[in-house]
């Protein structure tokens, strides 16, 4: 059984790492790859790259649900990690925009595609081939570390790019040529997936699977016995409702927007420092995992999940205000001693949500809130008249924006830096910080808020393998289950930064982004007391 779960959870700590590696050099990407757009714009169409890996998840579910309900678990696995690896050490390989214009950012989508789908049928093997093979008296333990592997995933995704940024400079890691540093956290993923390759050759079919595959049990149609029956589509729907929908978004929020987007963005702490933060908080959380699985061993799953949801719920808005706090409290000084408002027409305002990094928010009132929202300043909204310029107000300061629609590309990015050194000028002169002062950065305190939140993740996480698992028949068990998960993780979870980026971007309120994942977490704390059934322990076998 160790055996089982080493390489079950090595080989799962292996595909996240190559995953959390693209999230966590997103601002890095949409420099090299999104040149052509302003910074604001640059990183919501890398924010947005970054959710469409997860956008394929749900569809290499059902290619790989279907391959591991007929054909076995260990098959559908050993595919998926090669398909993750090879794509992350693809992308180390691409050229930049600057080295191959166009051609580099498709070539990059392409990439972000094979790793979703690749993704999208891991999860599901790793969990069942461990539960498979556990008692039942022990399947949450068991489970629980192919759930923390997700954990020392992130953590090498973060140390490695954390020592070769200090070791290379911000310069040469940021660089755009063949030797920049950014590439080697995707190229050390050949020697990642050669271990992760021959650890699973190693294993054998779950003996559940072997049994019903002797008796000629296997299901012949799994997508249709899966969603066309309605017993199991029920299933599905209460997965993805009462689970999966609070899972993406307590998970996703308070490892990657809390920092990556939140502190980094919006607060201007350092990145390395950001990045050493959530590596700290996340090699902290590994072992809450196992705990908050091992509890639901012992008084069932169906609680200790929906305490972790509601901690999460109760949480997010006073824990953000407080990281504010902490992380730069000259910025908060400022902000309530000198209000910024942006005048402007509201038919000319857009909601700057772009996935595809092809949209062009030019507008005088969407130049004004982009440059606010990536400089992280919070600001009112209020109407001028139909047809007039954006004006944004700083005190009593006022700075004109600039039309930028019809204008062409070199001379709209002129006309926004123009807009841009007026802004800092008047937020220099109201003591709005450029960045986080680091002697006023109270690491600890971040570092309590934010282990708030990872409690929260954690509790919920911990046990839904082994829930899902119990929770589906056998038969059609990999394909039903893992498409409410990634579902959840993939569509609620993936877009959590891009969303939330451009609600605050529309509302100038740098906390008003955290009503996307409060309003899907509260949707599974309200349902997951009625609907979900208690399965710690079930029979889980043909």
């Amino acid at each position: 059984m160790s055996t089982v779960i080493a390489a079950s959870a090595l080989g799962t700590t292996f595909e996240w790492y190559d995953f959390f590696v693209f999230g966590t050099l997103a601002p890095v990407i949409a420099k090299n790859f999104f040149t052509a757009l302003d910074p604001t714009a640059g990183l919501l169409a890398a924010l947005g790259l970054f959710g469409a890996g997860f956008f394929f998840r749900p569809i290499g579910a059902l290619i790989f649900g279907r391959v591991g309900d007929r054909v076995g678990r260990k098959g559908a696995f050993l595919i998926t990690v090669t398909m993750m690896g090879a794509a992350t050490v693809g992308i180390g390989l691409l050229p930049t925009y600057v080295q191959a214009g166009p051609v580099a950012p498709l070539l990059l989508i392409l990439m972000r595609i094979v790793q979703g789908t690749a993704l999208g049928g891991q999860y599901g093997g790793a969990a069942i081939y461990v539960a498979e093979h556990a008692r039942s008296d022990r399947r949450g333990l068991a489970t629980s570390f192919v759930q923390a592997a997700a954990a020392p995933g992130l953590v090498a995704a973060l140390t490695v790019v954390f020592v070769t940024r200090a070791a290379l400079g911000e310069g040469r890691f940021a660089a755009a040529d063949w030797l920049a540093g950014w590439r080697l956290p995707f190229l050390l993923s050949a020697g990642l997936l050669a271990v992760s390759i021959w650890m699973r050759l190693k294993l054998s079919e779950s003996p559940g699977f072997k049994a019903m595959k002797d008796a000629d049990n296997l299901t012949k149609a799994p997508y249709a016995e899966a969603f066309g029956h309605w017993p199991n589509l029920k299933l599905v729907l209460i997965a993805l409702t009462t689970l999966m929908s609070a899972q993406g978004a307590v998970w996703y929020t308070t490892f990657f927007y809390a920092e990556q987007v939140f502190l980094e963005r919006f607060l201007k702490v350092d990145p390395l420092t950001g990045t050493g933060l959530l590596a700290a908080v996340t090699a902290a959380s590994a072992p809450l995992y196992v705990l908050f699985a091992w509890l639901s061993d012992k008084v069932g799953r169906k609680w200790v999940m929906w305490f972790g949801m509601s901690l999460a719920l109760v949480a997010f808005f006073p824990g953000f205000h407080a990281l504010a706090r902490l992380a730069n409290p000259a910025l908060v000084s400022a902000q309530a001693k000198t209000p910024v408002v942006v005048i402007a027409d509201p038919a000319r305002c857009s909601l700057q949500f772009d996935i595809t990094g092809k949209a062009r928010f030019a507008t005088s009132c969407d130049i004004a809130k982009s440059l606010l929202a990536n400089a992280g300043i919070s600001y009112a909204n209020r109407a001028a008249p139909a047809g007039a310029l954006a004006r944004v107000t700083v005190g009593a300061v006022a700075i004109d924006s600039v039309e930028g629609e019809g204008l062409a590309p070199p001379a709209l990015k002129a006309a926004t830096a123009a807009v841009k050194a007026g802004l800092a000028r008047a937020l220099a002169q109201a003591s709005y910080p450029a960045t986080a002062d680091p002697a006023r950065v109270n690491l600890p305190g971040l570092f309590g808020v934010m282990m708030i939140f990872a409690v929260a993740a954690t509790a919920l996480f911990g046990p839904i393998a082994a829930t899902l698992v119990e929770l589906f028949p056998m038969r059609i068990r990999y394909t039903a289950m893992s498409l409410p998960y990634h579902v959840g993780t993939g569509w609620v979870g993936g877009f959590v930064p891009v969303t939330a980026f451009a609600i605050v971007t529309a509302t100038g309120n740098i906390y008003a982004g955290l009503w996307y994942p409060v309003f899907f977490t509260a949707i599974s704390v309200v349902t997951l007391p009625f609907l979900l059934p208690e399965v710690g322990g079930r029979p889980i076998g043909p």
